[in-house]
């Protein structure tokens, strides 16, 4: 078929995309969060469809779709089950029917668009990337992956060096369009891994974790958004640059703040003796909070209640016990008494937990309110505050 035939079919793709895009956000207008069975459900109602409205709006000035696989049905894994071609874009659209007219570039289908390569294809024959400008198709540009012999995928990409090169002015852009396999092995790394990316100023750095930030929050949204997410960047321009990049890949829940305003939320209450402030920076108070911490560690006596929602979920005592073992095999297998106490050179300081935390603990830092001490341990179900007493002698 003609180059120009296929822009052309591809142009009216986009048109289609922008239809089903505009029909999917009028009919969660639609929806009346007051018919909601109590004021409860339907405030968290009205606040999930106006997220939704806001995840649909379009952008006229960026395509809903930067490439496309065309799919080998008996090489793809579960390429049975898709239509053989895809495009991929910023979020998911489907027809009136359920059908994709767009996968979300972070389903598991869309990591061959990033990584499949001659030498690897994953199933794919062919991609194909797409020049825009102001929001339209301009150019077609298709790399052949069943072809043995050809070069690495991408590597002779005009259209990928072009958008790579543009100059960066103005606000931070999204990604997605030409993420390396290397920085996608970043992005989609497990939720249990803790990522430090280095490099060069320039190298991509926070837009890779920008768009992991996406990625966890799309394969694992009912866990995160429970919890939340927070990028915290050094200060408010810094946060301007880079405060579009995750609404324009549709996720509009993600706090930004500065390390300013991250400390300003819990406001200063005393100041430590330059002896106590030693003492809290002792690599050795890291020990003693972890141990007291775990020290309240106790065998369940009744079932475990959970609410979510307008629901309660009962958990059996013998399934938490279970749970509580693996996760003192993580911690510490022979828990301490509750009392723990540390010596410094003037100050000694005993701890006594007035409630348990959920482990396992990764940080802590503390704060002053009078005779007491907060002390802030961040776990799985994130930041929590305890307060313990303190004493201090020379």
């Amino acid at each position: 078929m003609p180059p120009d035939t296929e822009l052309l079919l591809e142009q009216a793709h986009l048109t289609y995309a922008r239809e089903q895009l505009t029909r999917m956000r009028e009919r969660t207008s639609a929806l009346d969060p007051l018919k909601a069975s109590d004021a409860d459900s339907s405030a968290q109602l009205q606040r999930t469809l106006r997220d939704r409205i806001a995840a649909l709006t379009d952008d006229p000035r960026t395509t809903l779709f930067f490439g496309r696989l065309d799919l080998d049905a008996s090489g793809a894994p579960g390429a049975r089950d898709l239509p053989p071609t895809l495009h991929i874009g910023r979020r998911h659209i489907s027809d009136l029917h359920g059908d994709p007219v767009v996968i979300d570039w972070r389903a598991p289908v869309s990591t061959a668009f990033y990584r499949a390569s001659p030498a690897e294809p994953m199933g794919v024959l062919r991609r194909r990337r797409f020049g825009v400008d102001h929001g339209a198709l301009t150019a077609i540009e298709d790399e052949d992956l069943a072809t043995p012999g050809v070069d690495a995928a991408g590597r002779d990409s005009r259209i990928l060096a072009e958008e790579i090169e543009r100059p960066r002015t103005g606000p931070m852009r999204d990604i997605v369009a030409t993420i390396q396999p290397e920085q996608d092995e970043i992005v989609r790394a497990e939720l249990g891994r803790s990522i430090c990316v280095q490099g060069a100023p320039g190298t991509g750095k926070t837009a890779v974790g920008l768009h992991r930030a996406a990625w966890l929050l799309y394969a694992f949204r009912d866990r995160l958004e429970r919890s939340g997410v927070l990028v915290i960047g050094p200060n408010e321009a810094f946060l301007d640059h880079i405060g579009a990049v995750l609404p324009a890949l549709g996720e509009v829940r993600v706090v930004h703040t500065s390390l300013e305003g991250l400390v300003a939320s819990s406001p200063v209450r005393g100041e430590d003796l330059p002896e106590a402030a030693a003492l809290k920076g002792d690599a050795r108070m890291a020990e003693v909070l972890h141990r007291a911490v775990w020290a309240r560690l106790v065998a369940p006596t009744e079932a475990l209640v959970v609410p979510r929602g307008v629901r309660r979920w009962r958990v059996p005592a013998y399934e938490v016990a279970e749970i509580m073992e693996r996760l003192r095999a993580r911690g510490c297998a022979t828990p301490p008494p509750a009392r723990c106490c540390l010596n410094g050179s003037r100050m000694r300081c005993c701890c006594r937990w007035s409630r348990p935390v959920t482990p396992p603990t990764t940080g802590c830092r503390t704060r002053s309110r009078g005779a007491h001490r907060s002390v802030a341990t961040r776990s799985r179900c994130g930041p929590r505050w305890i307060r313990v007493r303190c004493c201090s002698s020379s």
